[in-house]
């Protein structure tokens, strides 16, 4: 299995893109402000299923390119840097929007439907898959053991810490909201801070050689 080492620069990246806003973080703020903590963990449990379906879609795609075409790895490699430095300039770019960027104005759903929503909300959402696909060739090594078993492995630390940061967002949204919106100095702070690991990732992506 992957070494504590690995798993431990795994963690950083996986908590500096959890505290990033995105898609799923605005819905469960907006759905959370509009409806209540409850709708906003019932949409979290959708999203969490969302987060096992592209990790499955990952790991089995990354295991026919690593073992049926070993060569696909550099462009993989370069394409997935290159993808890095993408998401670091979107984190940081003027007029990009920011974690207050929330509806308030949804409707009260049921829970199958809100479990529905937030499902499809990271179902929908490319970039997970891109990033997990960007990600995960850092960390797997072919040696250590089943790529798909390592995939599951990060997979599954990188939903824990997503749903323990996304649970927290839920559980103070309406102060979190109002803290930062006072705060902007700390949107800004987080904002680079997220962008400085992407590109370091982006950085040692690039140095990574096949096995």
């Amino acid at each position: 299995m992957i070494a504590q080492k690995e798993l431990l620069v795994f963690l950083i990246a996986a908590i500096a893109m959890s505290i990033t806003p995105g898609p799923n973080m605005i819905y469960l703020i907006s759905r959370s402000i509009t409806q209540g903590k409850k709708a906003g963990i019932t949409s979290l449990s959708g999203v969490v299923c969302g987060f096992l379906f592209h990790i499955t879609m990952v790991a089995y795609g990354l295991t026919a390119v690593l073992i049926a075409v070993p060569f696909l790895f550099t462009t993989l490699k370069v394409s997935g840097a290159l993808y890095l430095i993408y998401l670091a300039w979107q984190a940081i770019k003027p007029g990009n929007a920011g974690i207050f960027a929330v509806q308030n104005n949804l409707p009260e759903d049921r829970p199958v439907k809100l479990f529905t929503m937030g499902f499809l909300t990271n179902l929908l959402n490319p970039k997970m898959a891109v990033f997990y696909l960007s990600l995960f060739p850092q960390f797997i090594r072919p040696e250590a053991g089943h790529i798909v078993a390592q995939c599951f492995q990060l997979g599954s630390l990188q939903m824990l810490v997503s749903m323990l940061v996304n649970l927290t967002v839920i559980l103070v949204a309406a102060k979190a909201a109002i803290w930062f919106s006072a705060n902007p100095v700390w949107v800004r702070v987080q904002k680079w801070v997220m962008a400085s690991v992407l590109v370091a990732l982006a950085a040692k992506m690039m140095l990574t050689k096949a096995k």
